[in-house]
């Protein structure tokens, strides 16, 4: 995964207050971004599942298309 991909994936998960972060300055004086994960409940069940269903995107495995 690019670092480009991993960090628009870390903000979305901050924006959806699963994950926070703290910027530190190093001793080097550069800046250190830490993700720490926040604390949630998920009840996973039939009705959410087919409540997210739509939202699922499935990728082609190639192994099964030989």
């Amino acid at each position: 995964m690019s670092r480009p991909l991993l960090y628009l994936h870390l903000q979305k998960l901050e924006d959806a207050n699963l994950v926070s972060s703290d910027m530190e300055l190093l001793e080097s004086g550069k800046a250190a971004k830490y993700y720490m994960l926040n604390s949630f409940d998920l009840q996973l069940n039939e009705e959410l599942i087919s409540k997210l269903e739509p939202t699922l995107t499935l990728k082609k495995n190639k192994k099964m298309e030989d």
